[in-house]
């Protein structure tokens, strides 16, 4: 979908995790406004749990979709 950048975060730790989406969050066009983080809850809330705390500030909300996905919304559409 156009606008929203999704990106799989399985089998990453929280440190692989966190450089791609910092990576993700740079390459952000001005008509990317969502950045859709699948992280998964299966094997445990650490990324999870990481996204939630760390990136809260660093966007305008987040949206949790459902348990493994977390939107961060960049900009309103």
């Amino acid at each position: 979908m156009e606008g929203i950048v999704t990106l799989d975060l399985h089998g990453k730790n929280t440190y692989q995790a966190r450089a791609a989406i910092d990576a993700a969050l740079r390459r952000a066009r001005a008509d990317t406004y969502r950045l859709r983080l699948i992280h998964g809850y299966h094997g445990g809330t650490a990324l999870r749990d990481m996204i939630r705390a760390e990136y809260a500030a660093r966007c305008r909300r987040m949206v949790p979709i459902n348990e493994g996905t977390t939107d961060l919304v960049l900009r309103e559409f």
